[in-house]
């Protein structure tokens, strides 16, 4: 299991993606340990990188996973990374 490369802050989720998780019948926690450890889930190389540049600088980090029912959760950490935010892409 790898390290966190960054903290999280305080986590929260929006109804809208704690509902798609239950649905599909996954964890949030299994998604916050991806993002935490920099699998950036279903990001363009372009995206890849510049979350790889923003962990250098202290800039906003974005990962996309895409659920089992084709359906897509973003997750988002502030750049002072005071809080980590669940939602659906159509609620940012």
């Amino acid at each position: 299991m790898k390290a966190p490369r960054f903290d999280l802050g305080t986590v929260v989720a929006t109804p809208g993606a704690l509902e798609a998780l239950i649905l599909v019948r996954e964890s949030p926690a299994t998604f916050l340990a991806r993002h935490a450890v920099g699998d950036w889930g279903d990001l363009g190389e372009d995206d890849r990188r510049e979350n790889d540049r923003s962990l250098d600088y202290g800039c906003r980090l974005l990962s996309a996973y895409q659920l089992p029912d084709g359906s897509k959760i973003w997750i988002i950490t502030e750049a002072d990374r005071s809080s980590t935010t669940i939602l659906l892409p159509g609620e940012y």
